[in-house]
């Protein structure tokens, strides 16, 4: 009834005039490879998924409305999606999937400031706690209302409640939706090169099975970039969060957060250097979980020891652009040593429409999870 009642205030509010209504269409296709050889599974997984979306944007005046569908077509299916039931094969979290991703309405008619109600797309900052998963074929959106606004003076507000998270594992999973009360709230403001943000997010997952996963996370995240000569720049990250059980969470815990990073730019070259660490119990549900800990993605779920992750790249932008990472993961607590990481990938802007992607990561285990290794072959078509 709420939604309801919001979506009809919304409309009510539109002015009555005629204006002019400006159309966009939306098509986004991906069509992708993945390989993935794990240890400990018989039968490596031979993925070939086909992902469409497709939607129009109507403007009018400060109004504007999104309506976008999502497809995923498996066209080779020697993989376990989560869904179908193939578990022989190691898990490519890409199920055949149909489905409404975005329906919205946006109003900027107020200065500085943006309302969106309705099923959306939220990424927040880097995507630590709060992503859409793009990653994945079938994307992480959520049923929310959201007020961004730089009205505030020097401070920049945004503020989100979601009542449901559209998960990435599609109509035929009893996860398809985890409903909740879900509060995302961010208040920075900068001063020269530096940009300082308080955030705290309140992630209520009242689904079975889920329920642990409900938190309150508060903290701080510090960024600033400084020219160092022509060409030169440094760029530094840190970020300090609280986190512990909230709601219907069954557990009694509280845990930290860090993370430490530093990137030199010199052209077109960036090396980055950082530490981050995640106590024990602390876990990240809504996040884009594919950027961080290694693209082998076996830390999707914090281990019961917490992790600690030490990691360094060398990245080249231009018209091909590349990328090479290593990570080393321990325990938080017993010093236990996890294993090593190695990423890579080279991209290619082929045209203004299309993109290519060849990508790989390659875990060795030592005392957490299996070696695992993963290959992408990856065609992008963006209209």
């Amino acid at each position: 009834m709420k939604r309801a009642l919001l979506l009809g205030v919304a409309l009510a509010a539109t002015p009555a005039a005629a204006q002019t209504i400006t159309l966009k269409p939306i098509v986004d296709a991906r069509l992708r490879y993945e390989g993935v050889d794990q240890d400990g599974i018989a039968r490596d997984a031979d993925a070939v998924t086909l992902r469409l979306r497709s939607g129009v944007t109507a403007t009018t005046g400060p109004w504007s409305a999104l309506v976008e569908a999502e497809g995923t077509l498996g066209v080779v299916n020697r993989y376990n999606s989560t869904t179908n039931g193939k578990t022989r094969f190691p898990t490519v979290a890409d199920p055949q999937n149909i489905e409404l991703n975005r329906i919205q309405l946006q109003y900027k008619g107020i200065a500085k400031t943006t309302v969106t109600v309705g099923r959306q797309r939220i990424n927040l900052d880097d995507q630590r706690f709060v992503g859409s998963v793009g990653w994945r074929q079938n994307e992480q959106t959520f049923d929310a209302v959201r007020v961004e606004t730089a009205a505030l003076g020097p401070l920049v507000a945004d503020v989100t409640y979601s009542w449901s998270d559209r998960t990435i594992y599609g109509i035929d999973s009893r996860l398809q939706a985890i409903s909740g009360d879900n509060v995302f709230a961010q208040l920075g403001t900068k001063a020269g090169p530096v940009a300082v943000k308080g955030f705290a997010y309140l992630i209520d997952q009242d689904e079975a099975g889920r329920r642990q996963f409900s938190s309150q996370t508060y903290g701080l995240r510090a960024a600033a970039s400084f020219p160092l000569a022509k060409d030169m720049k440094l760029g530094l990250l840190g970020s300090y969060a609280r986190q512990s059980d909230y709601a219907s969470n069954p557990g009694n815990y509280a845990a930290n957060y860090w993370l430490g990073e530093a990137a030199l730019g010199v052209k077109h070259f960036t090396v980055t250097g950082g530490y981050e660490v995640l106590g024990a119990n602390i876990q990240t549900p809504l996040a884009t979980l594919h950027k961080f800990n290694g693209w082998a993605d076996k830390f999707l779920v914090t281990p019961a020891n917490g992790l600690r992750d030490a990691y360094a790249s060398v990245g080249y932008t231009g018209p091909v652009s590349a990328l090479i990472a290593w990570h080393h993961f321990e325990s938080d607590r017993l010093s236990q040593n996890y294993g090593n990481e190695w990423n890579a990938q080279v991209g290619w802007k082929a045209t203004k429409h299309t993109a290519l992607l060849v990508k790989y990561a390659d875990y060795n285990a030592k005392r957490f999870a299996t070696d695992t290794r993963k290959l992408w072959l990856q065609l992008d078509y963006t209209l």
